[in-house]
């Protein structure tokens, strides 16, 4: 009666929740592009007053728009100049060497380096405008995009010729999908497909719709590129006019001119997923679950089904397909696509076929929001465009364009550039935290205040209507716009209010930069794309209400019975062992490729592989449920302690790992003679510095504190703030003067000897007499300007990349500020932090855990891991790899790596001893109460040492260590 009773209410249960989906998905109304056809209408041209004032906003530094200007009414030579990759005049910094048929190269090619500078000598026939291509072929490197820098005759001609980026061409590993043990699809393995590819010069930020023009002079000229990162094969540089792309009613014409008929009941479908070519490895194949009309579809498993979505976003990226017309004619091209990630902005896509844009408005087709999927087809007036193809192979190719949205980003980013130097200006004269009762007489001081704003607030109103124009209605993206052209408008016709809203209009410019920075990022997945016959219905965006009804329900009941978060490949046997990753799951899938594709293989070891929380490891291993091999562990020591792990110096090979790595990483996973892990990432800090800023204020880069103590008061003068992390300072400062945390193998701290009591001093003035901040928002401070120089850990320098484009070439980064020696050596000592691999001591397979431990951690399979998952998850999270050469392996310039790795010759590593929590305690403790209650230092320091003494004595007692 009671199993009854039991399986009645689990039946009701059941059924409640099937009425309220069915009730959900029945009540709420299908999307008004589901079942039909939408044709991508051209945007249109901009009105003539925006582009007018567009043209002629004043631009930071020496951009393009001007140099364009000053050359407006220069001639454009009918004319095409050849310049051979072999002519070379002369090179700089690198070895060059001349290949004969490089790659099915018809003439010699030359071979450049990651770092130096080519020179060729060219004669020009006549004054004029020219564009410049370049055919290159990517050379083997660290997989990054190739970075080169164009001079003519000595310098670059513009601000924009600094960085001209060549992709790559990247491809699926295996034409087909792979499966698991569970029948889901795993991400295939992208590799390099280098091939010859001929691209013309254009901005790599995508902020200008058409190729560079460069104005040369009859005569001889010197054309240099400066390689910044990677090396490059090249055939040939060609100086040419590009023919202008005709409009889509002359290419019509044409059509009827030649005969050209359309084709009749021809659907040709191409899936997304199965891309031929790419231009970035993180374009690979993705799952979309959200809908049953996606192809191919299942309703529980994992499929790979789409491809691009918000890995597709950066101008530059293409994919391409190829495609097998069986009859020539005109077609239809369409596709299905989900844009549901930025609002009130149309994505652009530049479709070229075989290397060609068909007619001008498929340079720019535009993919509107919507929260679902739609089909889509480019066309006009409700009708969609004619491409015709003829009989075979063809290749499609999509890229990412800003279409008209670059003249308006262009235009915001140079208020941006002048709002922040603007900005700089007033807080020289008032600080960051001004007095609201005291008149600044800023008119006065800054003659062109009021006009700077009043500007600016009309340019970013004409910004934003131009935006709401291009969507057709108001756009949602324009907030942030409106809002500040409202306070400029209102600032400049108050000046007098400034002071006590200058957080107000900081928080606005930064605000701008958010907003530069998300709507330069058009994402779009697609699902599929197809070319069809006129006559042919276009298909349906989605399956409809009862097709959706089912998905609901049965994805809902088979979520009780799929396990998603098991990353096993459901293998076990006596010689298999269990590694837990305290990591994402984009980690975690990638390692389990990673080991079905080479160490299961290699070894005939399985490997169950779980994904856990970090917090979960240490309990677990205490109640004897823990793993065999635990990754990315930070907390080696507390481990140690208590007898949990393997002492890895009992493998007889250990030495030729450990040579893998500095001596720095494994600072903190020894304990008493043992080593109880592996490293796997290893973390120090660098010294970031604005360079546009210290040139203004004619200051060095500091490279010892000497230096940055002339530099502080100079900064300080005019109102600005220098980044400096407690924790960093003062444990630089003390092993950069021969200082130490330990005596003993941590028996007691030594921070009261003679070098620790002086470090501590001038550690703590530099917050007490100089007032630096010990708190601050290092990031948006440095991208503003008030914090020019700051210290940070070196993968900030990624996140400033990414993060922070309005200031992108105005930054750089060097080793931390070093203290000079009796000899004249500068000390750039600095600590590092590190993760390991661990073995536990309860292992049942110890051999098979050190072969697991050994693959890892070697170079080959930590340059895959750091690339592919810079591949997955973008150039953010670059991966800081303890592995020597695989750090020197990973997409880092010549020039960034020479900076890292010559403070890395400098890195120490902090000891980890019983009780070495109390010393960061306790020292933090000193540093507050001299500089909260102005106690004397070395008497502050000593009675907190006395503290950390007896924590560690403590601890050393408990776990039977010697104390003396």
């Amino acid at each position: 009666m009671l199993k009854a009773t039991g399986r009645t209410k689990r039946l009701f249960y059941v059924l409640l929740v099937l009425i309220i989906v069915l009730t959900f998905v029945f009540i709420v109304p299908a999307n008004r592009s589901s079942g039909s056809e939408y044709v991508l209408e051209p945007i249109k041209e901009m009105s003539e007053p925006i582009v007018d004032r567009i043209k002629g906003q004043a631009s930071a530094g020496n951009r393009y728009e001007a140099y364009l200007s000053e050359h407006a009414d220069a001639a454009r030579p009918a004319m095409e100049l050849m310049i051979e990759g072999e002519s070379y005049a002369a090179v700089d910094g690198m070895d060059v060497a001349t290949l004969e048929s490089y790659e099915g190269a018809s003439t010699p090619v030359v071979s450049t380096e990651e770092s130096g500078a080519i020179h060729w000598d060219v004669d020009v026939p006549e004054d004029g405008l020219y564009h410049l291509s370049l055919r290159y072929f990517p050379a083997e490197g660290n997989t990054s995009p190739i970075e080169r820098e164009l001079l003519i005759d000595g310098s670059a001609p513009f601000e924009e010729a600094s960085r001209l980026v060549f992709s790559r061409v990247w491809r699926n590993e295996r034409p087909g999908l792979t499966q698991d043990a569970r029948g889901n699809d795993l991400r295939p393995r992208q590799v390099e497909s280098p091939q010859w590819q001929e691209s013309v010069l254009r901005d790599a930020e995508g902020y200008y719709r058409d190729p560079f023009s460069f104005y040369l002079t009859k005569g001889q000229h010197r054309i240099t590129l400066v390689s910044h990162r990677e090396p490059m094969i090249i055939d040939y540089l060609k100086l040419y006019q590009q023919e202008a792309i005709p409009a889509y009613e002359q290419v019509a014409s044409a059509y009827l001119e030649r005969g050209y008929e359309p084709t009749n009941g021809l659907f040709i479908k191409l899936q997304g997923e199965n891309a031929a070519f790419k231009s970035n490895p993180s374009l690979y194949p993705l799952n979309d679950r959200s809908s049953p009309g996606t192809e191919p579809y299942h309703v529980s498993k994992i499929r790979m089904n789409t491809i691009g979505g918000v890995n597709w976003k950066i101008p530059g990226q293409w994919i391409s397909w190829e495609v097998d017309i069986p009859q020539d004619g005109l077609y239809e091209f369409g596709l299905r696509y989900k844009q549901n990630t930025v609002r009130g902005v149309n994505v652009v896509r530049e479709l070229t076929i075989d290397g060609v844009v068909p007619f001008k408005e498929s340079e720019a087709i535009p993919f509107p929001y919507d929260g679902v999927w739609q089909i889509g087809s480019p066309g006009e007036n409700g009708s969609p465009y004619l491409y015709h193809l003829t009989k075979g192979k063809h290749r499609i190719k999509l890229e990412l364009t800003m279409g008209e949205l670059a003249e308006i980003i262009r235009m915001v980013r140079s208020s941006i550039q002048q709002l922040n130097a603007l900005y700089l200006k007033i807080i020289m004269i008032t600080s960051a935290a001004p007095d609201p009762l005291r008149d600044y007489e800023l008119d006065k001081k800054i003659p062109e205040l009021q006009a700077v704003f009043q500007e600016q607030s009309e340019l970013l109103a004409k910004a934003a209507d131009r935006m709401d124009e291009m969507v057709g209605g108001t756009s949602a993206s324009t907030t942030i716009l409106r809002t500040t052209s409202y306070q400029l408008d209102d600032l400049g016709s108050r000046t007098e209010t400034l002071t006590s809203r200058l957080k107000s209009f900081k928080d606005n410019v930064t605000a701008l930069g958010t907003w530069l920075l998300t709507v330069n990022e058009q994402p779009l997945e697609i699902d599929y794309l197809y070319f069809k016959s006129p006559d042919v219905a276009a298909p349906k965006a989605s399956t409809g209400i009862v097709g959706k009804s089912v998905h609901e329900v049965m994805s809902f009941a088979r979520s009780f019975s799929e396990d998603y978060s098991h990353i096993s490949n459901g293998e076990q046997d006596e010689k298999s062992i269990n590694v837990w990753i305290a990591a994402g799951r984009d980690q975690a899938q990638l390692l389990r490729s990673m080991i079905d594709n080479s160490f299961t293989p290699q070894t005939g070891i399985d490997v169950n592989l779980q994904l856990v929380s970090p917090a979960v490891v240490l309990p677990a291993t205490l109640a004897g449920k823990g793993p065999d091999i635990a990754l990315t562990q930070g907390d080696v020591i507390n481990f140690a302690l208590r007898g949990a792990l393997q002492d890895l110096t009992a493998f007889p090979d250990f030495e030729a790992v450990r040579s893998r790595f500095k001596e720095s990483a494994f600072t903190g996973f020894n304990y008493r003679d043992g080593v109880y892990a592996v490293p796997e990432t290893q973390s120090f800090p660098m010294l970031f510095y604005r360079k546009d800023i210290l040139e203004e204020l004619k200051l060095d880069v500091p490279m010892t504190w000497d230096d940055m103590y002339r530099i502080i008061p100079e900064l300080q003068k005019h109102n600005m703030d220098l980044a400096l992390p407690q924790n960093i300072v003062f444990e630089s400062m003390l092993y950069q003067n021969g200082g130490q945390y330990y005596q003993q193998d941590g028996i007691a701290t030594d921070l009261d000897s003679d070098i620790g009591i002086e470090t501590f001093r001038k550690w703590t003035e530099l917050y007490t007499n100089y007032k630096l901040p010990i708190e601050f928002d290092f990031i948006n401070r440095f991208r503003t300007g008030e914090m020019p120089i700051g210290i940070a850990d070196y993968t900030t320098f990624n996140f400033l990349t990414i993060f922070a484009p309005e200031i992108r070439g105005q930054w750089g980064f060097v080793a931390v500020p070093g203290t000079r020696a009796k000899d004249g050596t500068v000390h750039h000592e600095t600590m590092s932090t590190a993760t390991g691999t661990v073995m536990f001591d309860n292992a049942k397979n110890k051999e098979a855990g050190w072969a697991f431990i050994k693959w890892w951690t070697d170079t080959e399979a930590q340059v895959t891991f750091g690339r592919e998952m810079e591949a997955i998850l973008g150039e953010s999270a670059r991966y800081a790899a303890a592995n020597q050469e695989a750090l020197k392996r990973l997409p880092w310039s010549a020039k960034e790596m020479k900076q890292l790795t010559d403070e890395l010759e400098w890195v120490v590593g902090r000891p980890a001893v019983p009780g070495g929590y109390s010393l960061d305690r306790h020292l933090y403790n000193a540093f507050y109460e001299v500089y909260t209650e102005g106690s004397e230092p070395r008497e502050t320091l000593e009675n907190y040492v006395r503290t950390i003494n007896q924590e560690i004595t403590i601890k050393r007692q408990e776990f039977d260590l010697p104390t003396k």
